[in-house]
């Protein structure tokens, strides 16, 4: 028999999947019952491969849903979707068209499935985004606030930083006592902040965002943050290598933490140094200790092994 390969393009109410090579086509409503059902009709295909679409969040419980019931499933960045259609030619877009389109980079580029992240790592995960959205929404405010003059207005803002700071606080405390109160992760925390210049704020992002750090070797963790350097080369054309992809929200907490560790980590300080007196432009410099930093907490965490020990 043929190996099976599904797409599932996720939308808020619905699911739109497409299975291949049958070319069956059909629509679920994104809810827990059919979710079941679902992952029921699919378990029956043994399919090789589940692919969906990251869609903002949406499709974290149908993966989760879906790998729970054993089925080989993963989420994929909607560029690598949206390239592989126009490198097949497929420029028109309907959820149905979609859900083709997903499969069709299934069977093509067959991703590699990665395990899902359990109840309480996504609970982490959503605590830690809220507290994101809190500080972008207090960063905003406050430069409002400094281009107003109408006096009612400032105390207006005032009141509505003086709530988001009590929510923000309240946040970051709920984060602390999850991460605090599970062994495993109050382990990886400290195993994580032994390095100068990482702080809580960077280690839970990391066992938020990034299940998967000590499980790759250093290329592979690079390539799946977005901090590996690829080549851009055409023809005679000899191109910078740049960065791109991966998971913004972990490069700017690594951003902020190779900032720091470029000044009080001591070997970080001095490859960051020996780099820029090289000739290299002090923020490549700087993606460089980016990159040299995630591979230093993946090999401790895959070591279980403190910084002053390493």
């Amino acid at each position: 028999m043929e190996p099976v390969y599904v797409g599932i393009d996720v939308a808020k109410a619905h699911l739109d999947v497409h299975v291949l090579p049958t070319g069956e086509a059909f629509a679920v409503p994104r809810d827990g019952d059919n979710l079941v059902n679902l992952a029921e009709k699919l378990r029956a295909l043994s399919p090789a491969l589940i692919v969906l679409e990251a869609t903002g969040g949406l499709e974290v419980i149908v993966a989760a849903t879906l790998g729970q019931a054993g089925l080989p499933v993963t989420a994929v960045n909607p560029r690598q979707i949206r390239d592989f259609a126009r490198a097949i030619g497929r420029l028109a877009k309907t959820d149905t068209l979609d859900a083709e389109v997903i499969a069709r980079f299934a069977e093509s580029v067959r991703p590699e499935v990665r395990p899902l992240p359990d109840e309480q790592t996504r609970t982490l995960s959503e605590l830690v985004a809220r507290r994101r959205q809190l500080v972008e929404m207090m960063t905003a405010e406050r430069n409002r606030r400094s281009r107003l003059s109408k006096r009612s207005l400032v105390k207006a803002l005032d009141r509505h930083l003086v709530a988001l700071q009590k929510d923000l606080s309240a946040i970051e405390e709920e984060i602390k006592t999850t991460v605090r109160g599970t062994p495993i992760w109050r382990e990886r925390e400290d195993l994580l902040r032994s390095v100068p210049g990482v702080g809580p704020t960077v280690a839970r992002t990391i066992l938020a965002d990034v299940p998967e750090i000590g499980t790759l070797d250093r290329k592979q963790i690079a390539a799946l943050i977005g901090v590996a350097p690829l080549n851009w080369d055409s023809g005679t054309l000899r191109g910078r290598r740049i960065t791109w992809g991966g998971r913004a929200k972990v490069r700017t907490a690594l951003y902020m933490a190779a900032l720091v560790a470029s000044h009080r980590n001591p070997v970080l300080r001095s490859f960051y140094q020996r780099l820029v007196r090289a000739g290299k432009a002090k923020k490549l410099a700087l993606v460089a200790v980016m990159r040299k930093l995630l591979t230093i907490l993946n090999a401790i965490i895959r070591d279980q092994t403190p910084w002053q020990n390493a």
